[in-house]
C-alpha cells in the first residue's frame, strides 16, 4: 500500500494539488476550531475552578445561609466544637470599586479573620507591603488587592482624590490599600472581618464558616451535634466545584457541537475529492485490476489516501487550534462571549491526550468520507472500465439500501427529538439533528423522482435529455448534491434560530422595558452593596415631570447548595397578564386559591425554574427569603427571561418588604410626561443624590433594547461566517462531483457531439442537470433546515439555557438564500462542465471502434 502511495498517489498530488489540498485544509480548520473551542474552554474553566479553590481554602465544608447571612453568634459553637479544629468566619460581597479617575470595576470583596484564615485559606492571608505597619490587616479601612485587582487600579494615574473607593449604600467610602493577597481570578479585595461588617452594614453577620474537622471525625455527627438552624447548609468542595462547571456547561457544548460542524463539512469535502480523484484514475485502477490488484486492495488504497490527508489536515489542525486558543486567551480572556469567567485571565492548558482525540477526530471524518469512493473503486469491474465503463453505470452501490435508509434515519431523528436531556445537556436532541442530516440526504433520490414526477413530458431533445438522465441516474444525485443539502440544511437551520431568537428576544425587551426612563446605581454585580435609599425614591417620584415611579430590588437567593443562584426580583406588580411576557399565564384554580387563603403569598418564576426545580404554574412551595426563613408560596404562573439562565423569582414589592424589612432598591423604572425632558430629569436626579451622583447609570428603553440587539447581533455574527463557510464547501464539493461525473461521462459526451451536438450544448445539458439536481437539493435543504431548526428552537435551547422562543420563518432571507445557492450552483456547473468539450469526441469514443 504505501508503495502505491509513493508511486502512484504522491505524483498525482504533486501534480494536481488542488482538490488534495483543499480537503487537507478543510479538515485542519474543523479541528483547528473544534480543539481551540477544547482548549480555551478548558483552560477557562481551569483557571476559574483553581481561583474558587484558592479562596475557598482547604476546608472540609462551608456552613452557609441561603441568603444575606446569618446570626454570627452561630460561630462561637461551631469553633469550640471538640470535633472542629479550625473554624473561620467569612462574609463574601460583590461590590463596586472605584479608582481616583472614578472608574468603575465590580470585584470581590472577602472579610475574613486574621488569625483563622492562614489555616485554611492561606491564599486570603494579607501580605503587607514594605513599609507598613505588620498589623495592618486588623485596622478596618485597610485593604489588601490581589494581581488582578492591583493591575486595574494601578492602571489609574496619580491623583489627590483616594485611591480607591468602595461603594456602600448610596455613597462611597475611601480605603488605603495596605499591601497583597496570593488568590489568583478576577478582581478580589480582602479586608478584616469587622472592617466589613462596620463598613457595609453587616454588623453580626456572616456569609459563612469554613470548617476543619479533626482527622477522623464523622462531618455527619459533628452536623447533627451542632444542631444548627435549619437555613444553614453545609456545603463540601465538591459541590463548589459543581456549582461553578455547571454555570457553564450547556455554553460550553454548544460551542463544542458548533465547531464539529466544520469537521463533519471536512468529511464531505475528502468525500468529493475522492470522488473526483477516483473518476480521474479510472482506467488506472482498471488496469492495476487485469494486474492483479485486488478489490479490497483498491478499496485500502482509497481509504489510506484519505487517513494521509486526514492526519495532514490533523496535525495541521491541532497546531493551528492552539495558535487560536492562544490568541483567543490573550484578546478574549477565554470568555468566549459567554460572560461566564469574569475577569479570569487563563494560561493556555494544552493536554496531549486531547489533542490526540482530536487528531482522531480528524482522521475518522476523512475515513467516513473516503467510505463511498473507496467502496465505488472495490466495486469496480476492471475489464469493463477499460473499455470505457463508468463509475456510475449498472446498480449504484448505495441503491440497495438508501430507499429505506432516510426514512428510517428521519424517523429516528424525530423519536430522538422528543426525549428529554441527558445530564441536563441535549444530547438526543443533537443525535436527533445528525439524523435529520443524515436522512434527508438519503431521501434526495426519492426526492428527485417526486418531484421529476411533477414535470410534464419534454419535447425538445436537450430539455428531454436533462429529465431523463436526472430521472433515471438519481441515485447519482445524492453524490452530486449531498455537500449542497448538507450545507444549505445546517445554514438555513442557523438561520431561522438566529431570527427566531432575535424576533422572541425583541418581542421580550418590549415587554420588560415599558417605562421611559431607567436609573440604577453600580452594576447588577455589586447589587450586595450598592443600592439607593428610600428616600431618593421619594424625591424622584416628586420632580416635575415624572408620572410614575417603579423600584425594583433584585438580589441572589441560594435554592440548593449544588446550584447557581436565583434571581430574586421584588416589584410592585399591578396588572401582571400584561407586564410579563407569559409562557404559562396567571393560574387561579381552587387550589391556589386556597393556598393564598392560608397565607402563601402569590410568585411568577422564570422557565427555567420550571427545568431545574420543578415549580410549575399551581404549585405550592417554600421561598427561601433573605432572612433565612423559608415562606410559603404559591407559582401563579411562569413568564420568558432570557437575561437570567439560572432562573428568576418575581414577588410583589410589598409581600417582601414585609417578610424581609429591607426597604432598599437596586433600580428604579420612571414614566415621564410627554412634555418632559429626559435630560433635564437625569440633572435633577443626579442633584438629589449627592455626593452619590456620580454613581448613577442611566438608560431608556430604546438605548437599553437597542444595546441589546446589538450584543445579540454581534454574538451571532460568527453564525454568517459559518454559513457562508458551509455554503462555500458545499458549492465546492458540488463542483468535484460534476467534475467526477463529467469524466466518468466522457464517452457519452463524446457519442453526443458525434450526433450533432455542439460543445455549448453538451455544457448547457451538464448545466441543466445540475440545476434539475440542485433545484431538488435546495428543497430538501430547506425543508431540512426546518426541521433542524425546530430542533434546535424547541429542545436544544430549553434543554440547554431553559428558555424558550417562538419558531419565526424568515421568509425573505431564506428566499435569497436559496436563490443565491441555485444561482452560485448554476455557475459552478458551468465551469465544471468546460472538461466536457476539451477533449475532442474522437478521442473519447475512439476505444469503442
Amino acid at each position: 500500500m504505501w508503495q502505491l502511495l509513493q508511486q502512484l498517489s504522491w505524483p498525482q498530488w504533486r501534480h494536481q494539488p488542488g482538490h488534495s489540498l483543499v480537503s487537507v485544509l478543510a479538515i485542519a480548520m474543523g479541528v483547528a476550531l473544534s480543539f481551540a473551542v477544547h482548549l480555551i474552554n478548558e483552560s477557562a474553566l481551569n483557571e476559574f475552578s483553581a481561583a474558587v479553590r484558592s479562596v475557598n481554602g482547604q476546608a472540609d465544608f462551608e456552613l452557609r445561609a441561603q441568603n444575606e447571612g446569618f446570626d454570627e453568634n452561630i460561630y462561637p459553637r461551631v469553633a469550640q466544637h471538640p470535633q472542629v479544629a479550625v473554624a473561620s468566619p467569612v462574609i463574601e460581597l460583590d461590590v463596586l470599586a472605584l479608582n481616583a479617575q472614578g472608574e468603575k470595576l465590580a470585584m470581590r470583596l472577602w472579610g475574613v479573620d486574621a488569625l483563622t484564615v492562614p489555616s485554611i485559606a492561606p491564599e486570603l492571608f494579607a501580605q503587607v507591603a514594605a513599609g507598613e505597619d505588620r498589623l495592618a490587616m486588623l485596622e478596618p479601612s485597610a485593604v489588601f488587592l490581589n494581581q488582578a485587582a492591583a493591575a486595574w487600579l494601578a492602571k489609574a494615574p496619580p491623583s489627590d482624590k483616594p485611591p480607591l473607593r468602595l461603594v456602600s449604600g448610596a455613597q462611597s467610602l475611601p480605603f488605603a490599600v495596605r499591601g497583597r493577597v496570593a488568590a489568583a481570578g478576577p478582581p478580589l479585595a480582602v479586608m478584616d472581618l469587622a472592617g466589613v461588617q462596620a463598613s457595609f452594614d453587616w454588623l453580626g453577620r456572616l456569609s459563612r464558616i469554613d470548617v476543619r474537622l479533626q482527622p477522623g471525625a464523622d462531618q455527619a455527627t459533628v452536623l447533627r451535634e451542632l444542631d444548627l438552624p435549619a437555613a444553614l447548609r453545609a456545603v463540601t468542595p465538591a459541590q463548589s466545584a459543581q456549582q461553578v462547571t455547571q454555570v457553564s456547561r450547556a455554553y460550553r457544548v454548544n460551542l463544542t457541537v458548533l465547531a464539529m460542524v466544520a469537521v463533519f463539512t471536512g468529511g464531505f469535502l475528502v468525500f468529493s475529492a475522492l470522488s473526483l480523484s477516483v473518476a480521474r484514475r479510472l482506467p488506472q485502477l482498471a488496469l492495476l485490476g487485469v494486474l492483479g490488484l485486488s478489490a479490497k486492495e483498491r478499496s485500502r488504497w482509497i481509504l489510506l489516501e484519505a487517513l494521509v490527508l486526514g492526519g495532514l489536515g490533523s496535525v495541521l489542525g491541532i497546531a493551528l487550534g492552539t495558535l487560536l486558543a492562544k490568541s483567543a486567551l490573550q484578546l478574549l480572556s477565554g470568555d468566549l462571549g459567554g460572560g461566564y469567567f469574569p475577569g479570569v485571565a487563563p494560561v493556555l492548558l494544552w493536554n496531549p491526550w486531547a489533542a490526540l482525540l482530536f487528531t482522531m477526530l480528524g482522521l475518522l471524518a476523512a475515513a467516513a468520507g473516503a467510505m463511498l469512493p473507496a467502496h465505488m473503486a472495490q466495486q469496480m469491474q476492471p475489464a469493463l472500465a477499460l473499455k470505457g465503463a463508468s463509475l456510475g453505470s449498472g446498480q449504484s452501490p448505495t441503491k440497495r439500501w438508501m430507499p429505506w435508509m432516510g426514512p428510517a434515519l428521519l424517523l429516528i431523528g424525530l423519536a430522538l427529538a422528543f426525549l428529554p436531556p441527558i445530564g441536563e445537556l441535549p444530547l438526543a436532541a443533537y443525535a436527533a439533528v445528525a439524523c435529520f442530516l443524515l436522512g434527508g440526504m438519503a431521501c434526495v433520490p426519492q426526492g428527485v423522482a417526486l418531484l421529476l414526477g411533477l414535470v410534464p413530458p419534454q419535447t425538445q431533445a436537450l430539455a428531454m435529455l436533462a429529465v431523463e438522465r436526472a430521472r433515471q441516474q438519481r441515485h447519482v444525485a445524492t453524490v452530486a448534491v449531498a455537500g449542497v443539502v448538507a450545507s444549505l440544511a445546517l445554514s438555513v437551520a442557523l438561520t431561522i434560530m438566529v431570527g427566531s431568537f432575535r424576533v422572541s428576544i425583541g418581542q421580550w425587551l418590549n415587554t420588560v422595558l415599558p417605562a421611559d426612563l431607567y436609573v440604577r446605581i453600580g452594576s447588577g454585580r455589586a447589587g450586595d452593596t450598592a443600592y439607593l435609599t428610600p428616600t431618593f425614591v421619594v424625591q424622584a417620584a416628586a420632580l416635575p415631570g415624572v408620572n410614575k415611579v417603579e423600584p425594583q430590588r433584585v438580589m441572589s437567593i441560594q435554592w440548593q447548595a449544588d446550584r447557581p443562584p436565583v434571581a430574586l426580583i421584588a416589584r410592585h406588580v399591578v396588572d401582571p397578564e400584561r407586564s410579563l411576557p407569559w409562557v404559562q399565564g396567571i393560574q387561579a384554580t381552587q387550589s391556589s386559591s386556597n393556598d393564598l387563603a392560608t397565607g402563601a403569598i402569590p410568585i411568577y418564576v422564570s422557565e427555567a425554574m420550571v427545568s431545574l426545580y420543578g415549580a410549575e404554574a399551581g404549585k405550592r412551595l417554600q421561598l427561601p427569603l433573605p432572612n433565612g426563613q423559608p415562606v410559603a408560596a404559591v407559582v401563579m404562573g411562569v413568564w420568558r427571561d432570557y437575561a437570567r439562565q439560572n432562573g428568576a423569582v418575581l414577588m410583589q414589592r410589598s409581600d417582601f418588604e414585609r417578610l424581609t424589612q429591607d426597604t432598599r432598591v437596586n433600580d428604579l423604572a420612571l414614566w415621564l410626561n410627554a412634555d418632559a425632558s429626559a435630560a433635564s430629569i437625569q440633572t435633577q436626579l443626579r442633584e438629589r443624590a449627592g455626593d452619590a451622583g456620580a454613581l448613577l447609570e442611566f438608560a431608556s428603553a430604546a438605548e437599553i433594547r437597542q444595546l441589546s440587539l446589538r450584543i445579540f447581533d454581534r454574538s451571532f455574527a460568527v453564525t454568517h461566517w459559518l454559513q457562508a463557510v458551509a455554503i462555500g464547501m458545499g458549492l465546492f464539493g458540488l463542483a468535484t462531483s460534476v467534475s467526477a461525473q463529467v469524466l466518468a461521462r466522457r464517452k457519452e459526451f463524446g457519442l453526443l457531439v458525434h450526433l450533432g451536438l455542439t460543445k455549448n450544448q453538451v455544457r448547457r445539458l451538464i448545466v441543466s442537470e445540475t440545476a434539475l439536481w440542485t433545484g431538488v437539493g435546495i428543497v430538501v435543504g430547506m425543508l431540512l433546515g426546518a426541521a433542524i431548526s425546530a430542533v434546535l428552537v424547541h429542545a436544544v435551547n430549553p434543554q440547554s439555557f431553559h428558555w424558550t422562543m417562538d419558531w419565526v420563518l424568515p421568509w425573505l432571507r431564506l428566499l435569497l438564500l436559496a436563490a443565491s445557492v441555485l444561482a452560485a450552483a448554476l455557475l459552478t456547473a458551468w465551469w465544471a462542465a468546460r472538461t466536457a468539450a476539451q477533449t475532442g469526441a474522437a478521442l473519447a469514443v475512439k476505444e469503442d471502434w
